[in-house]
C-alpha cells in the first residue's frame, strides 16, 4: 500500500469520524443528564438530513436558511421527547426510560416513512466543484466541511463547558445531581437542555453527511449504533472520550476494507463494541465512574 493510499483511509476515515463523535457526543450529554443511553439519538441525525433534503432540494430555501432552521427544528423534537415522554417517568427505572428511547426512535422512523417514503433524499454539497487532489488522494469538497465543521464545533462545545455558566452547571450536573441540586441548579432545566444540545448535534451530523450518502428513514439505527460504538470506545460519559472515540472508529472502518470486502465494512462498529465491552468496558480513556440515579429529577 503506497502512501496516497494511506492518505485516502486516512480522510475517509476522519470523515466518517467526525460524523460518529458528534453523534457520539449526542449520547454523552443526555448519558451525563440522566444516566440514560438515548437509542432514539440515530433518529436526530436521520431527521437533520431528511429536512435539510426537502428545505434545500424541494422548497429551494437558502442553505444556510434551511440548515439552520433543520437544527433548530430537530432541536425542538429533542426537547419534545424529554418533555413528552422522558420526564413523565423521570422517577422510573433507567431500563423504563431506555425503553421509551427505544419507543420514541420507532415512532419517528415510521413517521419518516409515511411522510417521505422509502426513497433515499439528497442535496448538493455545501462547495461546488471537482474533488481536490492531495498528494494523490482524492478529496471530496465536502469531506472538508464534515472535518472542519466538527473540528469546529468539538472546540466550542469545549469553550461551552469550561467558560460559560450554563456549561459549568450542566457540568455540575452531570458530575452529581443531588449535590447540584442542593446548590440550587435547576436539574430539569438542565436535563431539558442536554436532549436540545443532543439533538441538534444529530441535526448538524445529518446534514454534513447527507451530501456524502443521501438520508433515508432507516438510517438512524446504524448511525446510532456506531455513534454508540464512539461513546464505547472512548468512554461514556465524557465529551472528549467521545471524540476520540468516534476518531479511531472511523480510522478502523475505513482501514477495515484492506483486510476484509467493503461490505463488512458496517460490522467493524458492532465487532469494536463487544471488544470493548469484553476487554475494557470503561473505554480507552476511561469513563465517568457510575453515580447514583438521584430522585432529586
Amino acid at each position: 500500500m503506497d502512501a496516497a493510499q494511506l492518505l485516502q483511509f486516512a480522510i475517509s476515515g476522519l470523515t466518517v469520524g467526525a460524523i460518529y463523535a458528534l453523534v457520539g457526543l449526542g449520547f454523552n450529554l443526555i448519558f451525563n443528564a440522566t444516566d440514560v443511553i438515548n437509542f432514539a439519538q440515530g433518529e436526530f441525525v436521520m431527521l437533520g438530513g431528511i429536512l435539510a433534503s426537502i428545505a434545500i432540494g424541494q422548497w429551494h430555501w437558502p442553505m444556510w436558511l434551511a440548515i439552520l432552521t433543520t437544527i433548530a427544528a430537530v432541536g425542538l423534537v429533542g426537547a419534545l421527547v424529554d418533555f413528552g415522554a422522558v420526564s413523565r417517568v423521570r422517577r422510573g427505572s433507567v431500563m423504563t426510560i431506555v425503553m421509551i428511547t427505544l419507543g420514541v426512535s420507532v415512532m419517528i422512523k415510521t413517521a419518516a416513512l409515511l411522510w417521505v417514503g422509502p426513497n433515499p433524499l439528497y442535496f448538493d454539497p455545501f462547495t461546488a466543484g471537482p474533488p481536490l487532489r492531495i498528494f494523490g488522494a482524492v478529496v471530496q469538497l465536502q469531506a472538508l466541511w464534515v472535518i472542519g465543521t466538527g473540528a469546529v464545533v468539538m472546540a466550542g462545545l469545549g469553550l461551552f463547558f469550561s467558560r460559560s455558566a450554563l456549561g459549568r452547571e450542566m457540568l455540575a450536573c452531570a458530575i452529581d445531581r443531588e449535590a447540584a441540586y442542593l446548590m440550587g441548579i435547576d436539574v430539569r432545566r438542565m436535563v431539558r437542555i442536554s436532549f436540545v444540545l443532543s439533538a441538534a448535534l444529530g441535526a448538524l451530523a445529518g446534514v454534513l453527511i447527507t451530501p456524502l450518502t443521501n438520508a433515508t428513514y432507516d438510517q438512524g439505527f446504524t448511525l446510532a449504533l456506531k455513534g454508540f460504538a464512539a461513546s464505547a470506545l472512548g468512554g461514556f460519559g465524557r465529551s472528549g472520550s467521545a471524540i476520540v472515540g468516534g476518531l479511531a472508529l472511523g480510522l478502523i472502518e475505513a482501514a477495515s476494507v484492506v483486510v476484509m470486502p467493503s461490505g463488512w465494512k458496517d460490522s467493524v462498529a458492532l465487532l469494536v463494541l463487544i471488544l470493548v465491552l469484553v476487554v475494557k468496558p470503561s473505554g480507552l480513556l476511561g469513563g465517568r465512574a457510575e453515580r447514583r440515579h438521584t430522585q432529586a429529577l
